[in-house]
């Protein structure tokens, strides 16, 4: 048998060249397999549940000194919601994770690094930068902060600050670095009308502004209308206020500028002034504050269980017995609040009252509230309290069948309906300041007009 060998030719130099390639790649991805930690694995897993694509292969490792965690593709969209929620992707050679924060209640950085497992060194070195130490210890419970790490190294952390700052921190070259950035506010003036069919939310809500307008135009108008008892069908009311808006999105409706309340065919006007000493208050067209030295109601409640009444059967003690108040229903626990400015004369135990609270307001004046669950801090004998502190929350202590306030209104010992009694009014705009008020009022009123066309306001 011819046995027939083929001469030996060496390999040519694309055959090295395309080895060479060929190594050189899977020892590229070799390299960025073994460099993803439990972390990113935990990214990597989140990734598709908030839809983020996962970053291409070919992406080039990056330094860990210069990368700015802001700009990591690799960082999937946060999720907002209680506590802290990791959404992480893991970038080949430097894998950056994202934790958005609420803030709770008695939450601190400190405890928040702690808890997030973070440096502590980078907590210092935070509250080291120049101005930034008050900021960063005063956190707002419901507040979200967003900080960026790896392996917990901190590389970033941003905090809004108000509604136009928002607080940067970065990690540089020399270490982190902070900056605010500022996002310019946009007003848009807009005037809004609408009916009342069932409440007074709904129509705001159907005319196109929001619940905080509903709110403001309820705090305006509350010392003259009870807007629980006494609003009907067929109510009205026009609003003028300001939108603001920031990098052309919504972000509230700002204060009331004008408004008008057409109440069982009785109309009320407010504009909103402020004066050259700083102060915003709502008056009449004339100058006459809405503002009113008393609260109608000093509690949020569902509904009026009792009525202020000389002949009324009581529910316990069973014998016909004068009710000489007002009950308002409302949870346990809901907040009281002082109806006016006064000193507090008693808080403790009266008999059928239960837990009680008696406060001393000027023109001989007392208001009383009962049947507390408890007092709030600060409430004691002789504290001074202004309009609407809380002072005591909702219960049902003494003789009381359900959670309720009893309130009572009192004229040189005399009892007053609280409902009905005329509330002292504040005094009118300042004598000085009453030009400029009529002229810088008067386009404001003239928003409320009613255009040609259909009317939703009667006149």
């Amino acid at each position: 048998m011819a046995f027939h060998f083929k001469p030996f030719r060496m390999p040519s130099p694309i055959f090295w060249l395309q080895t060479g390639a060929c190594t050189i790649v899977a020892w590229t991805l070799l390299h960025g397999a073994l460099a993803v930690g439990p972390d990113d694995a935990a990214g990597a897993t989140a990734a598709p549940a908030s839809g983020s694509a996962a970053p291409p292969s070919n992406t080039a490792p990056a330094s860990p000194l210069t990368a700015a965690p802001t700009a990591a593709p690799a960082v999937a969209a946060p999720a907002h919601t209680a506590g802290a929620q990791l959404a992480a992707t893991p970038s080949l050679g430097l894998a950056l994770s994202r934790i958005d924060v609420i803030v709770t209640h008695n939450d601190t950085l400190d405890r928040i690094f702690r808890r997030l497992k973070l440096n502590l060194a980078d907590l210092a070195s935070l509250r080291s930068l120049p101005g930034l130490r008050a900021g960063l210890d005063s956190l707002r419970p419901g507040e979200s902060l967003r900080l960026t790490h790896r392996d917990g190294q901190l590389f970033g952390l941003e905090r809004r600050l108000n509604e136009s700052e928002t607080l940067q921190v970065i990690r540089g070259a020399s270490g982190l670095q902070a900056s605010v950035l500022q996002s310019p506010l946009q007003m848009r003036q807009r005037t809004v009308r609408g009916v009342i069919n069932t409440s007074l939310f709904e129509a705001v809500e159907a005319a196109g502004a929001h619940d905080q307008t509903a709110v403001q135009l309820a705090d305006i108008f509350g010392w003259d209308i009870d807007f629980v008892l006494d609003v009907r069908p067929g109510d009205s009311f026009v609003v003028t206020y300001p939108e603001v808006w920031r990098d052309g999105a919504y972000v509230k409706d700002g204060p009331i500028l004008a408004a008008a309340f057409v109440n069982q065919g009785k109309e009320f006007q407010a504009v909103r002034y402020t004066d050259p000493q700083g102060g915003s208050y709502y008056y009449t067209p004339d100058g006459r504050s809405l503002h009113k030295a008393f609260l109608r109601a000093p509690v949020e409640f569902t509904r009026v269980s009792s009525r202020f009444n000389s002949a009324r059967f009581h529910p316990i003690l069973n014998r016909i017995r004068a009710h000489q108040g007002v009950d308002y229903a409302a949870p346990m626990g809901t907040p009281v609040r002082a109806a006016g400015d006064g000193r507090i004369r008693f808080a403790g135990v009266k008999g059928g009252y239960g837990n009680l609270v008696e406060i001393e307001h000027s023109r001989s004046i007392v208001t009383v509230y009962g049947h507390l669950s408890r007092f709030a801090r600060g409430t004691h004998v002789g504290a001074h309290v202004t309009q609407g502190e809380v002072i005591a929350y909702v219960g049902m202590t003494g003789l009381a069948t359900g959670p309720h306030l009893h309130y009572e209104y009192r004229v040189n010992g005399v009892f007053k309906n609280p409902q009905t009694v005329v509330l002292p009014g504040a005094e009118p705009i300042d004598a000085r300041w009453r030009a400029d008020f009529l002229t810088r009022s008067a386009p404001l009123l003239a928003s409320l007009e009613v255009p040609a066309g259909p009317q939703l306001v009667s006149r």
